[in-house]
């Protein structure tokens, strides 16, 4: 049971953290998050890297709901991608957890 608290606060923190990261992007840029343009550029590799480690879940979700919306991909396909963003979420979380838990000195 520990462990599921465990991959829940993970979760949770992932979130969290991609939610702040997607929506600082969101209001400095003045677009929807997205995988293009200006969040993501062949011309900017590492910033890319960045801004998609740090708000990929949510790029990926916004990119698979506009895809069924014009008809893209179906529901299946939106299932797809939000269990891979949620797995990139809770993997974030684990990152953001263990990150702090080295910073503190524990």
């Amino acid at each position: 049971m520990d462990l599921l608290w465990a991959f829940g606060f993970a979760f949770m923190v992932g979130l969290t953290v991609c939610g702040l990261a997607g929506t600082a992007m969101e209001i400095v840029s003045g677009t929807r998050l997205r995988m293009a343009e200006p969040f993501v550029s062949r011309r900017r590799v590492g910033l890319s890297l960045a801004a998609s480690a740090a708000a990929g879940p949510f790029m990926l979700v916004n990119d698979a709901v506009e895809a069924m919306r014009r008809g893209r991909i179906g529901p299946l396909g939106l299932a797809a991608a939000i269990a891979t963003a949620s797995l990139w979420a809770l993997s974030t979380g684990i990152l953001a957890t263990e990150l702090a838990i080295f910073l503190s000195g524990s």
